[in-house]
């Protein structure tokens, strides 16, 4: 599995230690009522007491979360947020886990919003720019190069695509050999790219054969978007998660600008939908103290 962290939006989270043991979530804002309160189910709460587990501590913590990241969206809101809870009270407690153990609690955190511990999405946003999840058992994660001029631009159209259903599409689903290896062989050549700084390569290497064709159909005027994204000089377009939102890479801030304003008019044009952009450099670092 392969994943990247944005410059941005990200959530913010306030934190404090407290003389009670365990996790408070004191309160959460931007999420329009949806997500709980209760450390137990929301993700920043379960991410912060493994910090805590781990760490082998009787300190406790209170957290005020604000959430900046679209929810539903397939940019890794929940990831956003166990990251933060992560990274945040390994801070209070003066850094006593390591990176790749952050890591694995912030997965902890995915869990309360999935069922798995998964780390595509919490691994880039601890660590920064763009990471392979190699293996889960034993875990290793590997920091990736990042070329100094790569942007992205990501698109998130006003609707919402059920991860349940987009999870529906894909499991249990066979696939043809060819299919296969050309996934594997853009994995690899898209590895390559990094290594060498070749973005003409990454941009052939932005095609799934197995996963984009079955999820296209839930995001209203994904073709046309993906046309008007390379038409308008994106080096690579797909969907960004399980979606709505769509992704493409670019070679400069001005491009990255250009791809993403032909892909909003495409999505109004052929789904009627409004959209938000965000467009910039891959980040370099993950969450940070602010």
């Amino acid at each position: 599995m392969l994943g990247l962290a944005l410059s941005h939006p990200g959530d913010e989270l306030e934190a404090e230690l407290s003389d009670s043991p365990g996790v408070e979530i004191v309160d959460v804002t931007g999420d329009g009522g949806v997500l709980s309160r209760d450390a137990g189910q929301n993700v920043v709460g379960r991410a912060a007491a493994d910090v805590l587990r781990r760490a082998g501590t009787r300190s406790g913590v209170r957290l005020w979360l604000h959430k900046q990241m679209p929810l539903a969206s397939g940019l890794g809101s929940s990831g956003a947020s166990s990251a933060a809870g992560a990274v945040a009270v390994n801070e209070l407690l003066g850094r006593p886990l390591s990176e790749h153990d952050v890591v694995l609690s912030a997965m902890e955190g995915e869990r309360a919003a999935s069922g798995t511990p998964h780390a595509d999405n919490v691994a880039p946003s601890v660590m920064g720019g763009i990471v392979l999840v190699r293996s889960y058992q034993p875990f290793e994660v590997i920091g990736l190069p990042l070329p100094e001029n790569l942007h992205i631009s990501v698109v998130h159209p006003h609707c919402e695509v059920s991860t349940a259903e987009a999870r529906r599409l894909v499991k249990g689903r066979t696939y043809a050999l060819d299919e296969i290896v050309t996934n594997l062989g853009n994995v690899a050549s898209l590895v390559a790219a990094l290594g060498r700084g070749d973005l003409e390569l990454l941009g052939r290497s932005i095609e799934d054969r197995l996963v984009e064709p079955l999820r296209a159909r839930l995001i209203p005027g994904f073709d046309a978007v993906k046309k008007a994204a390379l038409d308008a000089g994106g080096l690579g377009c797909s969907i960004a998660g399980s979606g709505p939102s769509v992704f493409a890479f670019a070679d400069s801030v001005s491009a990255a600008t250009k791809v993403g304003d032909a892909m909003q008019a495409a999505f109004r044009s052929a789904a009627r939908l409004d959209s938000d952009l965000f467009a910039g450099k891959v980040s370099s670092s993950g969450a940070r103290v602010v």
